[in-house]
């Protein structure tokens, strides 16, 4: 069972929405009778979800197409929002991609790409949407992360610190926020089934390849949904997780990154012919 629809949670804006996390977030919110916004790329992924939460819930359901690793994407959701007459009461902050091999060995696009999607807009949208909630004195801000939030991150560098950003910046608000109405939540899931490995070109090798280790989506978007409304600052969905998220207090973070390399160096071997 999942926590109830806390009042004056009428609309709720998701990104990344067309599979994953985001996808069983729209499951969930409309499940509790909310209208939703959902943005992502896949259009055609986008309006059939909205059509399916539209017959099983009777919802209503905007679908937004843009790729939010541009940087004018969060002014083109503004704009749609403002269109349609639409007051979002909660933001998803969902979308978020990484890539993985050596930093120097990189493409430079999609490593600044993830910069934009992960940090910018992420942070753009939440300064556009939040005055409104403030305004109307209640609202809530859910920003999905990663334990690898917790660590540097090597083979996957600019990921892990985007993901680092998110959690500074989940955790400064939500004190800003304190006494508002307005609660603020960041979500930090492990290994999850989704396409992340999949963009990320990581396989599902080494550490991936163990089922105990990967959580269901459906599972984290719940947990991190029952986070929101209780007001948690912090959600690490799973004890494995929570485990390994606190664990990197006890060493240096020399000895965390070597650690993650040393999962990593896992992972790449078994991509290997």
């Amino acid at each position: 069972m999942t926590s109830p629809r806390p009042p004056g949670w009428d609309t709720v804006l998701i990104t990344g929405a067309s599979g994953g996390i985001g996808e069983e977030f729209a499951k969930l919110f409309a499940s509790k009778g909310c209208g939703l916004v959902l943005v992502a790329r896949n259009g055609e992924k986008l309006a059939t979800l909205a059509q399916a939460l539209r017959d099983q819930h009777k919802v209503a359901v905007e679908t937004l197409a843009v790729d939010l690793a541009t940087p004018a994407s969060p002014l083109r959701v503004l704009s749609f929002l403002d269109e349609r007459k639409l007051a979002v009461d909660v933001l998803v902050n969902n979308a978020g991609y990484g890539t993985f091999g050596p930093f120097a060995d990189s493409d430079l696009g999609p490593e600044l790409g993830q910069i934009q999607l992960n940090v910018t807009t992420l942070t753009h949208l939440t300064r556009l949407l939040l005055p409104g909630m403030i305004r109307r004195s209640g609202g809530g801000i859910l920003n999905v992360a990663s334990t690898a939030a917790f660590q540097p991150g090597p083979m996957m560098a600019v990921y892990y610190a985007t993901k680092a950003y998110v959690l500074s910046f989940s955790e400064a608000l939500a004190n800003e926020l304190k006494g508002t109405g307005i609660k603020v939540s960041c979500l930090c899931p492990g290994p999850t089934k989704t396409g992340f490995n999949e963009r990320a070109k990581l396989g599902n090798g080494g550490l991936l390849s163990k089922k105990s280790v990967m959580m269901e989506a459906a599972d984290v978007a719940r947990r991190g949904y029952q986070g929101l409304v209780k007001g948690k600052r912090l959600v690490i969905p799973g004890l494995l997780n929570k485990m390994l998220a606190h664990s990197t207090r006890l060493g240096s973070r020399g000895m965390s990154a070597g650690i993650v390399r040393h999962i990593m160096d896992g992972i790449r071997a078994s991509k290997s012919p």
